[in-house]
């Protein structure tokens, strides 16, 4: 039963969706609930700390959105250093998990039904894994879940999948830690703006006035230009690689 531990991670994520849990991981809850969370920080530091982590590990596992949301929130509580770290190394098990998973159940029943084509396919990619994965993790193409299953689908050796993934999420990982550890003044500033507009709503005998806190916000153009210009310099092996074959 090679399937069984796909049909865990399904069922787990599918519980979890269905249970709603995962509208916990907003910036809004973050916002709401970030004075209690440091109390707890400051009273249980290691086990808020393994608590995170695990979360993180279970989130990307599963493929419940609210990645980006963990690496800020991560940021925001335990700083920048800290929280970027703790979400590269999650980020990565949780993502070996897919692959191990991916490789495990699905592998050789996809190779049996697309026949040589696909292994023609996956010899290519395998030549320049690195490379090619690199390029992936580190230019947001592609849903991270289906970066994460892929490799697994592709044969692609399980070190060169973790190398490039602790890697390749490094910038992104960082990124987003170091916005949340600036993000009290921007919440601050987003509460106080809320606040006054349901007093002007009270006033005027309006009831709707949105309040949210959207990540998307954070990537900037500069960040995904950044992002781009460092995937593009993974890509230069397999670029002078194939010059030199042509040249040959």
């Amino acid at each position: 039963m090679r399937l069984w531990p796909l049909l865990l991670l399904m069922a787990l994520g599918g519980f979890v969706l269905a249970m709603g849990w995962e509208r916990y991981l907003s910036l809004e809850q973050l916002a709401d609930n970030r004075e209690s969370l440091r109390t707890f920080i400051a009273d249980h530091y290691l086990l808020a700390l393994l608590v995170f982590g695990g979360s993180y590990v279970l989130s990307i596992a599963l493929s419940v959105p609210g990645g980006v949301v963990l690496t800020i929130a991560g940021g925001l509580l335990f700083g920048w250093f800290v929280g970027g770290a703790i979400s590269v190394v999650a980020a990565t098990i949780g993502a070996t998990v897919v692959y191990l998973v991916a490789r495990s159940a699905l592998r050789d029943t996809l190779i049996e039904k697309a026949g040589p084509r696909l292994t023609r396919f996956t010899d290519g990619f395998r030549e320049d894994a690195f490379s090619y994965l690199l390029f992936l993790r580190l230019v947001p193409l592609f849903p991270f879940w289906l970066v994460n299953l892929a490799p697994g689908l592709l044969g692609v050796p399980l070190g060169t999948y973790v190398v490039t993934t602790f890697i390749g999420i490094i910038p992104g990982t960082f990124a987003f830690a170091l916005a949340g550890n600036g993000l009290d003044s921007v919440i601050e500033a987003q509460q106080a703006a809320h606040e006054s507009c349901l007093a002007k709503a009270a006033a005027a005998g309006q009831e709707s006035c949105p309040y949210g806190l959207d990540p998307g916000a954070l990537v900037t153009t500069p960040l995904i230009i950044g992002f781009v210009a460092l995937g593009l310099v993974s890509l230069i092996p397999v670029v002078v690689k194939k010059f030199r074959r042509r040249t040959a």
